[in-house]
Parts: C-alpha cells; structure tokens; sequence
C-alpha cells in the first residue's frame, strides 16, 4: 500500500533526488534517476558562486537548475496531497478498496500541501528572480561593451 501522506513529504523533502518517484515506482523508474541531475548542477552552481563571485556567468544559469526542480518537486508533492483518495488508490493501490486508509488525507497531509506550497512558491520567486536579474545585468553589460567601442 502506497501512503499519499508519505508521498508527499518524499516528493517535498527528497523529491529532487527522485526518492518519490523510487516510492511510488520502484527503482527502475527512469526519471526518478534523472531528478538528480539537475539538482547537481544547481549545487554546483553554488559552489561556483562560493569559489568565483556572483559575476560567473556558468552559476546564474546552473543554480536556477535547482531552484526549478525543488519547485517542481514541491508542486509534485502539491498535486498528491490534494488528490482524492480514489483516485489515489486507483492509481497507486489499484487491489485496495477505493476508500483504502493510504490514500486518505489527514492532517500530516495537509502540512505537506501548506509547506510544500509556502516554500516551493518562495524557491520559484527566487529562481526566476536570481534569473532575471543577472540576464539583465549581462545584457547592460554587453550593451556598455558595444558602446564604448564605438
């Protein structure tokens, strides 16, 4: 039996590793191996960050990689929390009866959904933000470069 409250703390807390995805589809599902991906080169984005400044050009398009994915993840988690419990169970626990306890929603599951919600919304603000910031701040820059040549 496969728990939606479960689900979704897995898809909130380690849905960028794919631990969700491993949960509800075993280990032989192939995007629940790719999620990490990512997730790496946004965590490598920060390490460039650490090492070179904000002025590299390589973090502000690799630590928007994490940004999107931990959002995505969070609107995962979202998505299996305000699920009905049949179609829950039609889905992930097709032997249960439709109103099988693990696809129920209880209070644990509603945190979920009101955390996943507050933090996923901040994290997409933020990658968007951090994104359009410094595309900006290169196009002036480019825009200054032309300039003064002329």
């Amino acid at each position: 039996m496969k728990n939606k409250t479960l689900a979704t703390w897995l898809a909130f807390v380690g849905g960028p590793l794919g631990l969700h995805r491993f949960y509800l589809k075993g280990l032989g599902d192939w995007l629940g191996w790719l999620l990490p991906i990512p997730t790496a080169l946004g965590l490598y984005g920060i390490e460039r960050v650490q090492q070179y400044g904000l002025d590299d050009r390589w973090s502000w398009l690799l630590i928007p990689c994490l940004g999107f994915t931990f959002a995505a993840c969070s609107l995962t988690a979202i998505v299996y929390g305000l699920m009905a419990p049949e179609k829950w169970n039609a889905r992930h626990n097709p032997r249960a009866e439709p109103a099988a306890t693990a696809g129920r929603t209880n209070w644990l599951t509603v945190l979920g959904v009101t955390t996943s919600l507050l933090v996923g919304t901040g994290v997409l603000m933020a990658s968007i933000a951090f994104s359009l910031q410094h595309f900006y701040e290169y196009q002036i820059d480019e825009a200054r470069k032309m300039s003064q040549q002329q």
